[in-house]
């Protein structure tokens, strides 16, 4: 009889050991639930944080944009549409007439030049980018030597503007040198960056040279730019911020 006691006292033993550690796992699979709710939770809080971090340095960067073109009196917009395709060719920002927006208006991003307002509705515009545009009027900063910029699907492709009818006189161009808007653009504001040079070569009539440009702008990432409110049409009829004439008769 002993050893039977002895047997159903075992048994007694681990049933009770068994009924404990089922407890215990109920209460560690609480807790690891409980774990797993405040491990969403800090997921989630850290993704927006890192969201919030990212929209402020855009923003930040836009400030820098706006203070490097002090001089000009702007607006911000969101991008909010875009055509088809992988790049930013043609889009769709959510400012309009109701906020002074008008056609030909030029638009920054980046640290230079985006492009140009097309069209205009209430309360949206479209920019055409000048990777879209064929003549963009420009110079080489340095010494104001002209050259035409034009932005081509397959440049685009290499992350690159094509840049020619650039004079072949005494005036070195240099790798990185900065090439801008010109003065005789009829529809670009005078001294906005359009991007730096990242090839230079002479033409075969020796006339003339011709290379490739890094953008200012990232043509595949656009959220948000700044709408230069004066037109290049409203500073040669003598007129100051959005078309206001600012200087008399």
């Amino acid at each position: 009889m002993i050893p039977m006691q002895k047997g159903i006292s075992q048994i007694g033993t681990w049933i009770g050991d068994v009924s404990e550690n089922f407890e215990t796992l109920k209460q560690l699979k609480k807790e690891n639930k409980k774990l797993q709710k405040q491990v969403d939770q800090l997921t989630t809080e850290n993704s927006n944080l890192q969201e919030e971090k990212y929209e402020l340095d855009r923003l930040q960067d836009l400030y820098k944009l706006d203070q490097t073109y002090a001089e000009y009196p702007k607006v911000g917009a969101r991008v909010i549409g875009k055509d088809s395709g992988n790049w930013f060719s043609t889009f769709t920002i959510d400012k309009g007439s109701n906020d002074g927006i008008r056609k030909d208006m030029n638009v920054l991003s980046g640290t230079g030049l985006v492009g140009i307002v097309t069209e205009v509705g209430p309360n949206w515009a479209t920019v055409s980018s000048i990777i879209d545009d064929k003549n963009v009027s420009a110079m080489i900063l340095t010494t104001f030597d002209k050259c035409i910029v034009s932005g081509d699907l397959q440049t685009v492709q290499d992350g690159l503007l094509k840049f020619e009818q650039l004079a072949n006189n005494e005036n070195e161009v240099a790798v990185g040198e900065q090439v801008v808007t010109s003065n005789i653009s009829s529809k670009y504001l005078q001294g906005l960056l359009v991007g730096y040079i990242s090839e230079v070569n002479v033409d075969s009539n020796n006339l003339t040279r011709s290379g490739y440009i890094i953008p200012a702008t990232d043509f595949k990432e656009l959220q948000e730019v700044l709408v230069i409110t004066t037109t290049k049409q409203d500073l040669i009829d003598g007129k100051g911020e959005s078309g206001s004439d600012n200087g008399g008769e």
